[in-house]
């Protein structure tokens, strides 16, 4: 593949991830114009829970299998590593965006609040959507999804070396970017069915994405990361648990 095609087809995977990440949102927050998790036309709760789970299970599929290291091996072998990344966050957009359309809502009102705890809770959400935006910058956003490789054969530079830092938020959790996610999907005024399967089904997802990312990431950074862990909790600050930049692994950026 071309540098000019690879980086084009980066840009393009890019904008189409920044659209689906609008819809996400609006989703989640019954917010927008587009379908949502509490809109659309009703239907049958077993159907709907049926449909749901589905839709919730091509997306982590796709989203665990290519993350890992040995799909990845495998995977450049037909895809141009400069464009592993972009098409994984391609891949990544066309399943959410199959949620998005196919989606049953379940109405069943579980909680409902208003006044003050509802904004207290609208603006944890809020605040889960820009700690996981946040997160990826932490790091290196362009390259998180995928921008950096696609265009480094166009610059005629190396592709980037996989790495990462401990910034900030990284001190204090490993997992700043997922336990953004967590506050955005629990925290609501009013919990119906649908969004309590979706944040259930959510929160077990990057569980298990969590224990196989860190796996991978021992295999790749060994005791570095191995003191990282011991040194950080995993989603939940705790008093104490904070990583001092004189005790840092020594690790590559990402």
């Amino acid at each position: 593949m071309g540098g000019l095609i690879a980086a084009l087809y980066g840009v393009v995977a890019y904008v189409i991830f920044l659209a689906t990440l609008l819809c996400a949102v609006g989703f989640v927050e019954n917010l927008g114009p587009w379908k949502t998790i509490d809109s659309s036309a009703r239907e049958g709760l077993g159907g709907a829970i049926a449909v749901n789970i589905a839709l919730l299970g091509v997306f982590a599929v796709q989203h665990s299998v290519m993350a890992r290291r040995g799909f990845k091996r495998w995977w450049t072998k037909f895809v141009p590593e400069a464009v592993e990344r972009s098409t994984y966050v391609l891949f990544s957009s066309l399943a959410l965006i199959l949620l998005f359309a196919y989606w049953r809502p379940i109405p069943t009102v579980l909680w409902s609040v208003s006044g003050a705890a509802a904004w207290i809770l609208m603006g944890i959400s809020w605040l889960g959507w820009a700690m996981a935006l946040v997160s990826t910058f932490l790091l290196s956003h362009l390259e998180f999804f995928g921008l950096s490789q696609a265009t480094a054969r166009f610059r005629s530079r190396k592709t980037p070396e996989g790495g990462f830092r401990t910034p900030a938020l990284y001190r204090f959790v490993r997992h700043p970017l997922y336990l953004g996610f967590l506050f955005a999907f629990w925290a609501t005024p009013v919990m119906t069915g649908g969004h309590l399967l979706f944040a259930l089904a959510t929160t077990g997802y990057l569980l298990v994405g969590i224990a196989l990312e860190e796996r991978d990431l021992v295999a790749q950074f060994g005791e570095a990361y191995r003191g990282y862990r011991r040194e950080v909790p995993m989603l939940l600050p705790l008093p104490g648990r904070v990583l001092r930049s004189d005790r840092a692994p020594a690790i590559r950026e990402r």
